[in-house]
Formats: C-alpha cells, structure tokens, sequence
C-alpha cells in the first residue's frame, strides 16, 4: 500500500506494468573497451620530462583533428629503470572518435626516430589468440584507372587550353584548322577561375567551399581540400602539395566534421593552409603576413609560401625578422629554428636546371661513387639599416652555409630573378642619388656556376619596368623609360620606352647590350618557351595595343661566324595588334602566343587570339563575358640529351613525313571542296532540268505544243564563256633589311 502524491490518499500501485517505461529510459552504460586505444612507438622517458611529452603528443593529435587531453592518456612505467615503456593508452569520448584517431595518425612520424603505431585495446587479446594459419584472400577485381597525363599520347601531337566565358569552362584542343576541337566543356565547373598545375596533371576549380581538382580523358573529380571562401592556390613545383589561403580567417563551428581532411580548432584564426594532393590531409595552417607598414593595405603577396625546386621544403618570411623553412611531409621546421636576418625584405629559390638533374640521375645510379650533389639554395636581400649597407646574400640549405654576399649603397628596392636553369641571379636594384630627388636602376648579375660566383654590374640610367630571361639561354630583355608620366600615368596617357636585349659575352665574361629599340609603347617582355624568339606586348592600354615579334637568332650562321657584328642576328619578323589586351602566354611549344581581352580588367571586345611565332593571326574570337584563357603545361621530357640530338640530326626525315601529312590533308580538303562545288552544280541541274519538266506540261495543259525547232534554234544560239578564277591560297610577305 502506497500513499498518493495528492491529498495522501493510499494508492495501491502494485498491479501497474512499468516495464515498457523502464526500457524506453533506461540509461546505457558503454562498459566496452572501444574508445580505448594502444599507442606504440612513443619516445621513453623518466618522469621529469612526462608532462611535456603529454603536450607534444595531445597537441600533435588536435592538429589532425582528433583531440585529447593529457590527462586521458596513460603511460606505463618500468620499475626497475624508473622510465616508461614505450607506449601509452588513450581514452577517448566515445568509440567513433577513436577510430578517426586510428585511421589518422596511424604511421604518423612523432619526430626523427619515432613514428606512432596504433591498436585498439580490444584488438589485443584477439591478436593475441589469432589463428596463424594462413588462409589465401580471394582476388580483387582490377580496376583500370584513366591515365592523369593521356593528353601526351594525342597521335596529332596537340597541345590543350582551357577557356572560361560567363559561367562555362571549355577545354580545347589545339593544332592544325582541320584538328581544332572541343576536348571537354562543362557550365558552372568553378565559382572564381579555373588554374592548371605546373605540369598539367591537375586542373583546379575554385568554390565557396573549397578547391576541385580533376583530370583524366573523363574529366572526374580526383580530390578535394575543403577551404572555405578560398580565394587563391599554388601548386608544388612537382605537383605534390597545394597552399590555398582565404581572406577570411579559419573558424571551427561546434560540431563541424573533424579528420586529416578538415580543420581542427586549433587552425582557427589562421588564412593560409598546406595540402597533400595524394591524400588530401591537411599538412599545416599559418597566419597571413604583410609586408611591413602595410596592414592597412592589406596588399597579400602571393604566394606567400615558396617551395624549393625539389618540394622537400617549403619557405615563409616574416618580414624583418626571420625566414622560417619547413620539411616536407612532416611540415616540422627544420632543424627547429628559423633563419634569423635582420631587415629580410624577400627571398627565392634558386631553381634547378637540366645539370642538376642530370647530377642527380648519375648520383642515384653510382650511389657513393659520385660527388655529392648540389645543395638547395635561396637569396634574400635585406636593405640598408643604421650604418649597414643593404645586402644580397646566397645561402646554402640546409647546410645554412653563406655562400656569396654583395653590399649595396643608396638602395630604395630590390627585385630577385633567377634564370629558370640556375646558371645566373639578376638582382634588379633601384638606387637613388644622395639628394634622393631621383631614381636610377642597376643589374647586379651573380654568375651561380663559376667559382666564388662572380658578380657583374649592368649600369643603367633609366627606370626599368620589366626585366625577364631568356628561357635556357644566357640572354636578357628589359623594358626602361624615362618618361616623366611613368610615376603616375593618367587616362588616355602613353608611357614611351626602350627595349634592350642583353647576351653574356663569353671572351670577356660580361654581358653585354646586343640591340635597344627605341621609343616604344611596349610594357611586357615575353619570351617563348624554346628561347630566341621573344614577344614585346602593350598590355592594359586602352590606347595602344601593339604586338612585336622577334626572332634573336634570325642569322644564326652569320653571327657564328668570326667578326660579325654583335647583335646582327636579331630580326623583326611581324608587327599585330589586339585591342585592349591584358594578357599574352606562348604556348608549351613554343610555337604559338595567345593573347586575351579579360572582363576582368574591362569590357572592350573581349575574348582571345592566337597567332604563330611569326605574328600571323590563326585564330580571333569575340566574346562577351570572356574571362580567362590559359594554356595547358607539359612535364619536362622524358628523352635523354642523346635521344634529342637524335632526332635534331635526323629532322629532315620527320620533316618529310610532316609534309607528306599536310600535302595530304590540303588535297583532302580540294578533295572535299570540289565534291562539294560538283553536288551544287548536279542540284541545280536537277532543279533546271525538274523546272523545264514543269514549264513542258504547263503548255501542254493549256493545249499549246512545244516547237521542237525552235527549242533547238534557242540551243545553237546558246554561248559558252569560260571564266578563270584565281584563289589565293597563301601569301608570304619578306622585308629585306639591306
């Protein structure tokens, strides 16, 4: 007997069923093992150094977004040596988290000598009981992948680019009129633009949520890195890693998916995050940094991170402090210290050329038998602080050894360029006189081969606006003006400069002027890819517009030739024009240049154009809404130097078989063009003769009768005139140059 609740009136309560309740509330205690996991391969200690230890680890799991606290980590310890056992248990909150654990840091590289390995503590009795008989799986079905690089083995040899026009990304097949074609077109692939890593595998499309890459003949997405709000990327140079950075800081919402795909809240704040392209784990996150006294600008250079040529480090500097450089994969700063410079402004790698590589084959091959291989290396410069000069430095890396340094005096701002193969550093210095009113450029030329790496000065009076190296080669073009529009050129202005190609003569190891063209409007210097032929473009004028081609090696036997005058196998070649470009890209081979009208900077005629190195036009297209247009890379060759002399020598032989395909293809196209002209000639007189049919048996119904003699009057009364028609088929115009 029970007393009610109300007015304790006894209540008997015993024949009530409450079991359906009980089962419905009942609370569930998770008394398993599940959440528990067994770490191996975890440094041994004593006790003094246990707490940093647990810091370490807990914060290398947070980072990959499976966090813990230290206090739920346990570490067994040996008695009798008084240090721990060389594993720890962890307790998470519940069963998924540790299996996200377990599938993440799993082969994780703790440090240098210890990598993590990780069990679930259920699992342990259970290997320990396992039948060791060996028990043969069945067979996987194989299934092919698309070949990432399928565009190489085109039969025709062509090359690809890719379009972006209002909200559709087309890619398109380039060569020959008649081999012009449409590979893949999609409508809203990306939300910003569309980029092509640096060897062509991967096409990368830019959203809300994050960057796509894709490849393959199909076109199917291969990864994905979720950045939001993501604004700008950069490949590795080998296509291993991927820096994306946002304006807008990194933030965690409560609940968000966690893993190595994701960020963790310990990224939040930051803008800039490091991938790996294979797996699509997030490496590493940093903070934006801007040059000094410009956070209210807020000018990000990009990329912010730079990579040495081999992709085993990438670089940050903290602007006059410190280069910071990580390691790859594990993105731990090496040798766990920056570069301490004081006033460092900007650093490069240098990159590696064809000898380096071909070093490192031979060094793979012999082992130890060869000479050891070429460090890294990278230049910064610092500027001039208190009583010190500004300075150049090459450093090796990371061997951290200073290799060369160069002082400078009265210098207002330096730019570096390497040459693509490593063999020179151009360091453009603008200086200002002591009264500082003016400004006038110097070319100090580090030769990077040469012992002691020697130093030479190309002194100039000008301003110069753009300086760029031959690819492969051992030439330079700059763009100089001493216009007095230059500081602030206004609307409708035309900004006159001078061109100058510059070539290292070897007799006195200097380099020295080759040709200056003289009151230009040309702004941009683009070489091709091949070297000696070069493009002088007018871009982001709206009043001129002029392109310029150039061939430097136009009398090459000449110039070889003992007492020819320096510089005389430079030759113009065609003068065009596109109005209102705003970029110009040759093309892999060489052969062709591209020039775009973006939406981006204006509205005036946009779309592209592409000409021969010649500077004939092949192609033109208006498009409104044209946004962006941009060659397809190539990989490096995979032909030994000996193969590609081969085939230099025997050219004459693959010409002929070039032109015997082109002889085929025009007669091809008469072919088809007189089969054409031949089935409208036999339709109208079909139609002429269907015609007479129906005049004949309209007079017939109307009772009149055809005069037979007069038909045949009207015939022999009929002339014949034969008309010849000369077509152009194609036209060549030479300029003699006496």
């Amino acid at each position: 007997m029970a007393l009610n609740g109300i007015n304790g009136v006894p209540h008997d309560d015993e024949g009530i069923d409450y079991s359906d309740i009980e089962a419905k509330y009942q609370v569930e205690y998770d008394e398993g093992f599940d959440n528990i996991l067994i770490v191996d391969g975890v440094p041994v200690i004593d006790k003094g150094k246990l707490e940093k230890l647990l810091q370490k680890i807990s914060k290398d799991f947070s980072r990959k977004g499976c966090p813990i606290k230290p206090e739920n980590i346990t570490v067994p310890w040996n008695d009798a040596t008084g240090k721990s056992k060389g594993y720890i248990f962890m307790e998470f909150k519940n069963a998924d988290d540790a299996s996200r654990a377990l599938l993440t840091m799993n082969g994780h590289p703790f440090d240098a000598k210890h990598t993590f390995l990780l069990n679930r503590f259920t699992d342990f009795e259970r290997y320990l009981n396992m039948d060791e008989t060996y028990h043969e799986p069945p067979p996987e079905e194989y299934k092919p992948k698309e070949h990432l690089r399928a565009w190489l083995a085109d039969p025709q040899g062509r090359d690809q680019y890719a379009t972006y026009r209002g909200d559709e990304v087309e890619v398109h097949w380039h060569g020959k009129p008649s081999q012009c074609e449409i590979a893949h077109s999609r409508v809203n692939w990306t939300d910003l633009y569309v980029s092509w890593s640096p060897m062509g595998t991967y096409m990368a499309t830019l959203h809300r949520q994050g960057v796509r890459l894709w490849g393959g003949p199909s076109w199917e997405p291969l990864q994905r890195f979720a950045h939001p709000l993501v604004k700008l990327i950069d490949f590795s140079p080998n296509e291993q890693y991927l820096v994306t950075w946002s304006y807008d800081p990194i933030v965690v919402r409560e609940g968000a998916e966690q893993g190595p795909q994701y960020f963790s809240p310990e990224d939040e704040g930051n803008n800039i995050a490091v991938w790996d392209i294979k797996t699509g784990h997030l490496l590493r996150t940093f903070p934006s940094v801007y040059p000094e006294g410009d956070e209210v600008k807020k000018q990000m250079p990009w990329p912010a991170l730079k990579w040495s040529p081999d992709d085993k480090f990438v670089a940050r500097v903290t602007p006059g402090q410190q280069i910071s450089v990580y390691e790859l994969p594990g993105m731990h700063l090496q040798g766990k210290k920056s570069i301490k410079i004081e006033g460092v402004v900007d650093f490069e790698w240098r990159p590696l050329g064809d000898k380096d590589r071909e070093e490192e084959n031979k060094a793979a091959a012999n082992g130890a038998k060869q000479k050891k291989v070429r460090e890294n290396m990278l230049a910064y410069w610092t500027p001039e602080v208190q009583n010190q000069p500004a300075r150049v430095t090459l450093l090796s890396f990371p061997g951290r050894e200073v290799l060369r340094q160069k002082n400078l005096f009265n210098v207002t701002e330096c730019k570096l360029y390497w040459q693509n193969q490593g063999d020179f550093l151009c360091v453009k210095v603008d200086r200002h006189t002591k009264t500082k009113k003016s400004i006038f450029c110097n070319l100090e030329i580090f030769r990077v081969r040469e012992k002691d790496f020697p130093v030479e000065i190309v002194e100039l009076k000008d301003t110069v606006t753009d300086f760029s190296w031959e690819p492969k080669g051992e030439r330079f073009a700059l763009v100089s003006s001493s216009d007095p529009n230059l500081g602030n050129p206004g609307p409708g202005i035309t900004i006159k400069t001078d061109v100058s190609f510059y070539q290292l003569d070897r007799t006195k190891g200097d380099f020295k002027l080759l040709k200056t063209l003289p009151s230009r409007t040309s702004n941009t210097v683009r070489w091709s890819p091949r070297g000696r032929h070069v493009v002088l473009a007018t871009v982001g004028s709206s009043s001129k517009s002029e392109l310029e081609f150039w061939d430097l090696d136009f009398n090459l036997d000449e110039t070889r030739r003992e007492g020819a005058p320096w510089g005389s196998g430079i030759q113009h070649l065609g003068t065009a024009d596109h109005y209102a470009l705003t970029d110009a890209e040759w093309d892999p081979s060489g052969r062709y240049l591209a020039t775009s009208a973006s939406a981006w900077r204006h509205t005036l005629e946009n779309g592209y154009a592409i000409w021969d190195f010649r500077g004939q036009e092949l192609e033109k297209h208006i498009l409104d809404r044209f946004k962006q247009f941009l060659w397809r890379p190539r990989p490096p060759t995979l032909l030994t130097k000996e193969q590609q002399r081969q085939i230099r020598r025997n050219l004459k032989e693959y010409s002929r078989v070039f032109d015997e395909e082109d002889a085929a293809e025009e007669s091809n196209v008469s072919a088809e063009l007189i089969a054409h002209r031949k089935r409208l000639v036999d339709e109208w007189n079909a139609w002429r003769q269907r015609c007479k049919e129906e005049a004949t048996e309209e007079r017939r119904k109307r009772g009149k009768k055809s005069d037979p003699a007069k038909e045949k009057a009207a015939e022999e009364e009929k002339e014949e005139i034969e008309v010849w028609v000369d077509e152009v088929i194609e036209q060549i115009e030479e300029e003699v140059v006496e």
